[in-house]
């Protein structure tokens, strides 16, 4: 089949500049988990689009960012290891945000790769904010077209699929048509577990946390699964449980109903709060974790 093509596509960008979301409405599919909050990504995740005359292998990246933890410095590897792989680079930027900060990280980000500038969340830019981050992208010689989009909104997304596709190689596919990710189930059902601490916890403390799931296994009328959240302080461990056992209950209940829609399965779910100091500094404890 030589004119099907398939490639690498790479989705770089500060953190909360919506590179998950616009991951999530590409692929019709919640792979990736959003919160309101910066940094929630901390995997790259794999997300595969495959149409009859092309697959795109979409890597979604942590936010960029200076490391302060052995955490960071791993999601930082992360990116690095992205963008070494791939064909075409998505640069997100958010239509309001910094100019000169987000130039100077794509700078820093040194592809060699031809790089799509993606100017997201349009529909919340302030007035002139668009022409002003044209204006200083298009001095970049490797950005090679900009697109404006929402992606929380799904405008322009064709657009953008048909502008990426046109900078594909002409490759057969390398995944079957049904591969939608390269992660088990394993890690989306704690990546679900993690995202309700970012909707219901205060703003530093679902960066001290982690989710590791124990158990998974599927049972004749539903999936039994039990996890741990994993945190820094004895404090954070009260935070978590709530009063009674009020807030684990909350998290509890609102993941197990999205991950039920993501096996699309009954599920009984178990949470336990542990407490594993300074995680985030640990070699041992992040390989455990999946860092």
């Amino acid at each position: 089949m030589t004119d099907y093509k398939s490639g690498f596509v790479g989705i770089f960008g500060k953190a909360n500049a919506g590179k998950s979301t616009l991951l999530n409405a590409i692929l019709g599919e919640k792979l990736a988990i959003v919160s309101p909050k910066a940094q929630t990504t901390r995997n790259k995740i794999l997300g595969i689009l495959t149409e009859p005359t092309y697959q795109i292998i979409f890597s979604d990246t942590p936010g960029l960012l200076n490391s302060k933890y052995k955490l960071h410095e791993k999601m930082m590897n992360e990116v690095s290891m992205v963008k070494q792989g791939t064909d075409v680079v998505l640069y997100l930027i958010d239509a309001n945000d910094n100019i000169e900060e987000n130039t100077e990280l794509l700078n820093k980000l040194n592809s060699k790769q031809p790089t799509i500038l993606v100017i997201n969340k349009i529909d919340k830019a302030k007035a002139g904010k668009i022409d002003a981050v044209k204006t200083a992208f298009s001095k970049l010689p490797q950005v090679k077209k900009m697109i404006e989009i929402s992606a929380l909104e799904k405008i322009n997304i064709e657009e953008l699929m048909t502008s990426i596709v046109d900078l594909l190689p002409a490759m057969p596919a390398y995944y079957d048509e049904d591969t939608l990710t390269d992660k088990p189930i394993r890690f989306f059902v704690s990546e679900l577990i993690r995202e309700k601490l970012f909707f219901e916890l205060d703003e530093e403390l679902p960066y001290h946390a982690a989710v590791l799931v124990r158990q998974y296994e599927e049972k004749n009328t539903l999936t039994k699964i039990v996890a741990d959240i994993i945190v820094s302080r004895e404090s954070q461990k009260g935070i978590i449980l709530g009063k009674q056992g009020s807030m684990i209950k909350k998290i509890g209940q609102l993941a197990r109903e999205d991950i039920e829609k993501f096996i699309d399965r009954k599920v009984f779910l178990e949470l336990h709060v542990k407490v594993r100091k300074d995680w985030r500094n640990n070699d041992l404890y992040l390989k455990e974790y999946g860092y």
